[in-house]
């Protein structure tokens, strides 16, 4: 299982208690009861709401190409490429 992101923790953990204060206020639990069910609750919804934060794609150097690279490779395509344009010298 892959680690979560900076953007998963910080999305589930504001979830979590932005709901709890939410739902405390709202229902006005008293009881050990009712505040553990609302307790419950919130880390349920912060962590579907972690896990339904899409992940980052996959960028160039993920996938073991430099974006230096690229640049190289790209100028190079350009140069000699089926379309590019050959300069002839004049005799």
């Amino acid at each position: 299982m892959p680690r979560p992101t900076a953007a998963q923790l910080v999305y589930g953990s504001c979830t979590v208690l932005f709901s709890t204060l939410a739902m405390l206020l709202l229902s006005q639990a008293s009881s050990v009861l009712g505040i553990a069910v609302i307790a419950v609750a919130a880390l349920v919804l912060g962590l579907l709401v972690a896990v339904t934060v899409p992940a980052p794609a996959p960028s160039a150097r993920r996938i073991g190409r430099s974006p230096e690279a690229e640049a190289v490779r790209s100028a190079a395509g350009a140069r000699t490429g089926a379309g590019a344009v050959r300069e002839h010298a004049e005799p």
